[in-house]
């Protein structure tokens, strides 16, 4: 098998192997900083203060993490009020609304929040424009709680605009103070779309200090397009409420791809979907643990495609510090 982290130049998808079938393996692909720093936060807090720790919220949208940090000790709840008085809560890497650290600070809970900092620059960005009195239209899905964690920041002024087909039930004060921002794990291209129609109704819409669709979000992105016009069937792994996961599908398609499907676990593979197939390509949401995608590439060499080779779009270093309850040195991971 030839060596799946040798990479091809950007964008170029390598030449087919003797047999014909192959596997294109997506990089970057998998955790994101922000996800890293999530996880670890709570197996921080698991050693630091013991078992059990309560976590509102997954902790990230993925089955595997889940289940295995349930195992370890870890109590997933929906609300606060569900974590007994005085207990150690633990905040999911969405984010979540000034409300809900009321409620914790009502009932004498321990806090750690784990939101991703790239989620809590776009809470900053609807203070302040907020406290500028502007409309703020987020761009998102209806009940992702990264969505009401924003939007509770400032719920007086912002409104839901949940794709294009939503644009035309909005309605503004003064169409000069008028500001988009987004839910981070969005498609980039639908989130432009998106854009597009609302600065057909307001011309003088305004866009945010920074690009909120986050880089690990946007570089998964980039990748399955520049291999999916080489697929002819792209597997994402992921789960199903991983807004990231599930829009690599929709990318996948988009970009070329015959067809592509989203899976937790190898073992969902259906064996007729790879009927007529030479090119698997394989990716993964920003919230994926490796060893599952390690578990995909395993079972398609059992069907044959055991020439796995890389296309590299970009290379991710950044690294997020650990909530300040938790700050050490980090242990390599």
């Amino acid at each position: 098998m030839s060596s799946a982290l040798d990479p091809t130049p950007a964008g170029a998808a390598p030449a087919s192997s003797s047999t014909g079938k192959r596997v294109l393996l997506a990089e970057p692909r998998g955790y994101c900083a922000g996800v890293d720093r999530a996880v670890e936060t709570v197996e921080r807090a698991l050693a630091k203060h013991g078992a059990p720790v309560y976590v509102r919220k997954e902790i990230v949208h993925n089955r595997h993490v889940v289940q295995t940090l349930s195992e370890l000790g870890v109590i997933f709840v929906d609300e606060t009020d569900q974590v007994p008085e005085g207990a150690l809560v633990v905040f999911s890497a969405h984010g979540v609304s000034p409300a809900v650290h009321a409620a914790a600070a009502e009932r004498g809970l321990r806090t750690i929040d784990a939101t991703c900092p790239l989620v809590t620059k776009v809470h900053q960005e609807a203070k302040r424009f907020a406290r500028d009195d502007f409309d703020i239209l987020l761009i998102g899905h209806e009940g992702h709680e990264e969505v009401e964690g924003t939007a509770g920041e400032a719920p007086e002024h912002v409104q839901l605009v949940d794709g294009p087909d939503a644009v035309d039930r909005v309605h503004v004060r003064d169409e000069s103070k008028v500001i988009w921002l987004s839910q981070t794990t969005l498609s980039v291209d639908e989130t432009m779309q998106t854009v597009k129609r609302l600065r057909e109704r307001f011309p003088h819409l305004q866009d945010p200090p920074s690009d909120d669709i986050c880089y690990a979000t946007q570089n998964r992105q980039v990748a399955v397009k520049a291999m999916a016009p080489e697929c002819d069937l792209v597997i994402v792994v992921g789960s199903r409420n991983s807004s990231n996961s599930v829009r690599l599908v929709e990318v996948a398609l988009g970009a070329g791809a015959r067809a592509s499907h989203l899976v937790d676990y190898a073992a969902e593979i259906d064996e007729a979907w790879l009927t007529g197939v030479q090119t698997v390509g394989v990716t993964s949401g920003a919230s994926v643990p490796e060893l599952l995608v390690r578990g995909v590439i395993d079972r398609l060499a059992q069907y044959g495609y055991e020439d796995v080779q890389s296309v590299t779009t970009a290379n991710e270093t950044l690294v997020f510090a650990l909530p300040h309850e938790l700050r050490t040195s980090r242990a390599p991971r």
